[in-house]
């Protein structure tokens, strides 16, 4: 057979015949599709019968005969694949008990290449450009995770964890030698090809950072360092990790100049002083800002009190998603718009408020929250959430932390 034919399994599977996709056929058969993408990511290796039954109809009996529904199924496969093109079917070979998939001399297949130069890649460790461009080629070939537009299933999951997991250490080795020749501008561009793999990669996160600061482009920096600690907060609730706060440290030092440095910091104060409301920040600045108060209080003879906001379901269910993000958001604006200047406001989990309110004593600190918490069920008087908070001083003083929770 004179045709050159291409698989496609990274993201999604298709066929294409010398260039052109010709896999539409398959579609109407996901059996078909799932046999055939299983004996190719087990390609020259026998599959049993029984496995096959086992993973094509793992929760129902194909028929009262088994055996003849897989030769049906195998039957229908080839002749689907024979009209592609000629000859296809007989990728799929029969065995005693068993059947594997056979490679044409003209065929190749994404994931196959993937995993041919991940075992190859120790050849090269000595050779650094030829190891950058078998990077190359492993990124350019990792069009998606495998087979994730297919039906879900147990044994694709596991060999696409396994396959993003290896391509990642292969690409993490290559940023690092990058960064120590000080390529930097090779390896933003690798690591931002990385993070399109796996987005919540912190180390390439960090890796990105790193070379952005060093190519003085720390505005960019500070957008990525953004981004992380959102995808962070958004989908796991948790707060960004000490390594990372240490780079928000060192994108907010980054300047080369004292020009830089000075003029950086003077716009933000002068945006600062043309906004009203309370503060709105970042966890990492929030945690500077509270210790440094810590410090203060002794010496200025001040009290500062830290409160904490939570918002659930009355019913002490799990918000939906799209609500819990709209009654933050909306709690968000009541905060900025109804607290002082002096004020600071962060996300501390997906439900929960951190405040810092520099106020005279405990009693003005919980009428202040008394007063947020009124003006939320004014704004939100059917919305079947519960309103907590928990209130205190940051140093000893005469009155006692106290929590208050909505009725």
């Amino acid at each position: 057979m004179g045709d050159r034919i291409h698989i496609q399994m990274m993201d999604k599977f298709a066929i294409y015949i010398n260039e052109r996709h010709q896999a539409q056929m398959l579609n109407n058969s996901k059996k078909g599709l799932e046999l055939i993408e299983y004996l190719i990511l087990n390609q020259n290796r026998p599959v049993l019968n029984q496995r096959l039954l086992s993973t094509l109809w793992p929760d129902e009996n194909s028929s009262s005969n088994p055996a003849t529904a897989l030769k049906t199924l195998i039957s229908r496969t080839r002749a689907t694949l024979n009209k592609i093109s000629e000859g296809l079917g007989n990728c799929i070979v029969a065995d005693r008990g068993a059947y594997h998939w056979e490679m044409l001399p003209d065929m190749t297949v994404d994931v196959c290449m993937i995993e041919d130069i991940l075992s190859g890649l120790a050849a090269y460790r000595e050779d650094h450009g030829k190891y950058g461009e078998q990077i190359e080629r492993l990124l350019e070939l990792y069009s998606g995770d495998l087979l994730q537009d297919s039906e879900p299933s147990e044994w694709a999951m596991r060999r696409a964890a396994k396959i993003q997991s290896s391509v990642l250490e292969a690409v993490d080795q290559y940023v690092k030698l990058l960064l120590e020749k000080k390529e930097y501008d090779n390896a933003i561009r690798i690591c931002r090809q990385a993070l399109d793999i796996d987005n919540f990669n912190e180390q390439f996160h960090m890796y990105l950072m790193k070379a952005l600061i060093e190519t003085n482009r720390n505005t960019e920096a500070l957008t990525q360092y953004k981004h992380a600690t959102h995808l962070q907060y958004r989908y796991f609730g948790v707060q960004p990790s000490e390594d990372m706060q240490e780079f928000y440290k060192q994108i907010v030092n980054a300047g080369r100049t004292l020009e830089f440095n000075l003029e950086a910091i003077q716009n933000e104060l002068i945006e600062s002083e043309n906004q009203s409301g309370a503060f709105v920040c970042e966890y990492a600045v929030f945690k500077e800002i509270f210790n440094l108060q810590i410090r203060n209080l002794r010496r200025l003879q001040t009290t500062m009190f830290l409160a904490l906001i939570m918002v659930s379901d009355i019913k002490g269910e799990a918000l939906d998603s799209m609500k819990q993000a709209g009654i933050m958001n909306g709690l968000m604006e009541i905060l900025k718009t109804n607290l002082r200047k002096g004020d600071a406001i962060t996300h501390y989990s997906p439900t929960m408020l951190a405040l810092l309110l520099p106020t005279a004593d405990y009693k003005t600190a919980g009428m202040v929250m008394e007063r947020i918490k009124k003006i939320f069920y004014s704004q939100y008087p059917v919305s079947e959430v519960k309103f907590d908070y928990r209130v205190g001083p940051l140093r000893s003083a005469s009155a006692s932390p106290d929590h208050r929770t909505s009725p």
